[in-house]
């Protein structure tokens, strides 16, 4: 990630209501780290816990997923619309609607390149690779 995409998704993670419980943990890391107390790091705001918690050097993975699903949904709806507009998979403003879709792979690739043509190399990157990671069994073919 960029030091911009880690600061954007550090942000995202703190200002998403439904994280409280990771949220509390990524505070107890950073007070760790930082040698503060973790009533201090809660009560730091919003620019100051995302600064602090995107350098750190690495997070337990479930942190990490938290991070990576609350930027995208709050930053590259748009993106992941694009993305399933291509393989048409129907989504409701960037959200897979059914469970068990398989992306056809004759539309993988092209939908890939049509990710590359209209948005920027490091958050298509950073995208596809969240979703290779997230569910390697249904989005592993993207590196073919």
């Amino acid at each position: 990630m960029t030091a911009e995409q880690r600061q954007r998704a550090a942000r995202a993670f703190w200002q998403d209501e439904d994280a409280t419980d990771d949220q509390v943990q990524a505070a107890l890391l950073i007070a760790q780290q930082k040698k503060f107390r973790p009533k201090t790091v809660v009560s730091l705001d919003l620019d100051r816990k995302a600064r602090h918690l995107a350098s750190m050097v690495s997070l337990p993975d479930q942190l990490a997923a938290r991070a990576l699903i609350v930027y995208h949904l709050a930053e590259q709806r748009a993106m992941m619309g694009t993305f399933l507009d291509a393989l048409g998979i129907k989504h409701e403003n960037g959200l897979i609607e059914q469970d068990d879709v398989k992306p056809d792979a004759e539309k993988l690739g092209p939908a890939v390149d049509k990710l590359k043509a209209e948005y920027p190399p490091e958050d298509v990157r950073l995208y596809l690779e969240t979703l290779k990671c997230q569910d390697p069994e249904t989005w592993g073919a993207i590196d073919g």
